[in-house]
């Protein structure tokens, strides 16, 4: 899961040569019940050097906002400026290819479902001039 995490940090820093002053690695689960409340929203590990690994939980029925539930992070002594917060995803684009496995037909069908799904950003509520998705070719 870690791995996951570190993709689009690892695509800036080789991209930009720059390591930001404050780090979070986010992770947004999403449970099998129907509400999260804000009490259990939010878990916080410090990393240390200002880095934090950040799991946000939301239920089935929540509707998940990204910043809103980051604001949550002022308990835990971690404070973001709202206008100086990017938001950093990964994005893989899918790219059918000729050979073994599924036939061209699914491969193409599958790559234009995965184009056209919702960005997550839009998912997550996070602001528009905000995001910055760094993104790789996966070939199935």
């Amino acid at each position: 899961m870690m791995k996951k995490k570190m993709v689009a940090r690892m695509h800036n820093l080789k991209h930009n040569k720059v390591l930001h002053e404050r780090n979070l690695f986010v992770t947004v689960r999403h449970h099998d019940v129907p509400w999260v409340g804000f009490n259990e929203r939010l878990q916080v590990d410090a990393l240390g050097h200002d880095c934090w690994a950040v799991t946000l939980n939301f239920g089935f029925k929540n509707e998940p906002d990204v910043p809103q539930a980051l604001a949550l992070l002022k308990t835990h002594g971690v404070v973001l400026d709202e206008m100086d917060t990017s938001y950093f995803l990964s994005r893989d684009i899918v790219i059918p290819t000729l050979g073994q496995g599924m036939s061209m037909w699914r491969e193409k069908l599958f790559a234009g479902l995965h184009r056209n799904a919702a960005a997550a950003a839009d998912f997550l509520r996070l602001p528009t001039n905000r995001v910055v998705e760094l993104g790789s070719k996966v070939e199935i």
